[in-house]
């Protein structure tokens, strides 16, 4: 998902989208250390994501002070 993408999303949803990508991540990581994945660069995808999702989360917390 790009940050273009993830701006278009409402806060509700990016809020909802952080959670899930936590636990998939938690899963990810929990099966890599018991055999290790076919594509490890998931869980750098996964980490990259949640960064991008709470950044634009701050960005609208920012804004919102702001005004």
């Amino acid at each position: 998902m790009k940050i273009k993408e993830v701006r278009e999303l409402t806060t509700k949803e990016i809020l909802e989208r952080i959670d899930a990508e936590t636990a998939r991540l938690s899963s990810l990581k929990l099966q890599h250390s018991i055999s290790p994945l076919d594509n490890p660069m998931q869980i750098k995808d996964a980490r990259r994501l949640i960064a991008r999702l709470k950044t634009v989360l701050e960005e609208r917390s920012n804004q919102e002070q702001a005004n």
